[in-house]
């Protein structure tokens, strides 16, 4: 069948319309009607290739949509089923075992690729591949083929068009609070970028019962909607910002995440920390990103991790996290945008801009 796409085709040049033929699916594979997809940062990085992945791509992996067709093998969804799409793994090493698909030995070919592990695509056009697989679904498209284990069935009285972001941006922040870091009641922490990872780790805070919850950011519209959400204190972002954290919390911020991927921050999340304290490092560097570190600060039991994808198994987390927007503990619509499809570079300006726009979601229809 033909689709319609928007191709990632390089930094300076705007995303490609193009139509593409999907082909048939094979036995675990899902056909999904896409009816709307979240921007996140890391498609932009791509885009931009500050995260160098090859392209030309499709991009896009905070998609939700309907599902059309499955493959003869696939238990999990039918055809009708209300759906958000996440990140694929191969389900049978041990790190799939253990619940942390994020870090599946095959993560890298299944997500960051383009393509299926056997180097193929479900798209194509003019008989030439288009990759069409990233993060397991390529969901800036009216349509995608993902794999079973990317598909997750959510309920049918929810707005479908407001879900995908649950598959990344939301499962990302507050699952690296919950899962990651798990700080005990009365905790403090330290959020260091509140686009929609740190506003999603500033629930996560609130959920985890932390006292003592700090919003670091340069755009005053952001640091507001964090207060919003439960942030008790906010701090615009600067060089002196980490020794502000020290003085509010008298010793030093028991845990933070770093959302942003600056360099500066990265390293002011690690030097607010106190004894013992832990930083999750969850923002997406520039490619070859290197920093010195104090050792002498880290010994006296400080630590930084690096955290995908929150140490979530999305296909429970994300019905979990429906459940808390259900119920009016996740507030996600209050900082989203919808953009029309044809409308992706404008949304992705937008979101670069005056911080006002944190998460864009491209409605396809």
């Amino acid at each position: 069948m033909s689709v319609t796409v928007a191709l990632a085709v390089s930094p300076d040049e705007p995303f490609s319309f193009q139509e593409v033929e999907l082909g048939p699916l094979r036995d675990d594979e899902v056909r999904v009607r896409i009816v709307a997809s979240g921007i996140c940062h890391t498609d932009v990085a791509v885009k931009e290739q500050s995260v160098e992945l090859p392209l030309p791509m499709v991009l896009g992996h905070e998609g939700s949509g309907v599902v059309e067709a499955v493959g003869s093998g696939v238990r999990n969804v039918a055809p009708g089923d209300h759906v958000v799409l996440s990140g694929d793994s191969c389900g049978v090493c041990r790190k799939c075992h253990s619940g942390l698909p994020s870090y599946c030995d095959e993560f890298v070919e299944r997500n960051l690729t383009g393509l299926r592990v056997d180097r193929t695509s479900a798209m194509s056009a003019g008989g030439e591949l288009v990759r069409g697989r990233f993060c397991g679904q390529s969901s800036f498209a009216t349509h995608c083929v993902a794999p079973a284990r990317s598909v997750i069935k959510v309920g049918k009285d929810l707005p479908l068009e407001l879900l995908g972001p649950l598959g990344c941006g939301l499962t990302t922040g507050v699952g690296t609070v919950m899962n990651a870091l798990r700080p005990p009641s009365g905790s403090s922490i330290a959020v260091f970028g509140v686009g929609t990872v740190g506003l999603s780790a500033v629930i996560g805070a609130v959920l985890t019962g932390c006292e003592t919850i700090i919003a670091v950011d340069m755009h005053e519209a952001r640091l507001a909607m964090a207060a919003e959400l439960g942030a008790t204190h906010c701090l615009q972002a600067g060089e002196n910002v980490a020794q502000a954290i020290v003085e509010l919390t008298g010793t030093g911020a028991d845990f933070s995440v770093e959302c942003s991927g600056n360099p500066m921050a990265i390293e002011q999340s690690v030097a607010c920390l106190g004894r013992p304290g832990w930083c999750a490092q969850v923002g997406a560097p520039p490619a070859g990103t290197t920093m010195p570190m104090d050792m002498g600060h880290l010994g006296y039991g400080r630590g930084i991790r690096g955290v995908v994808l929150g140490e979530a198994s999305p296909q429970t987390f994300v019905p979990y996290l429906a459940s808390l927007y259900r119920s009016g503990r996740l507030p996600l619509e209050r900082f989203v945008r919808y953009y029309d499809f044809a409308d992706i570079d404008q949304a992705v300006r937008d979101s670069a801009g005056t911080g006002e726009v944190i998460k864009p979601i491209l409605k396809m229809s």
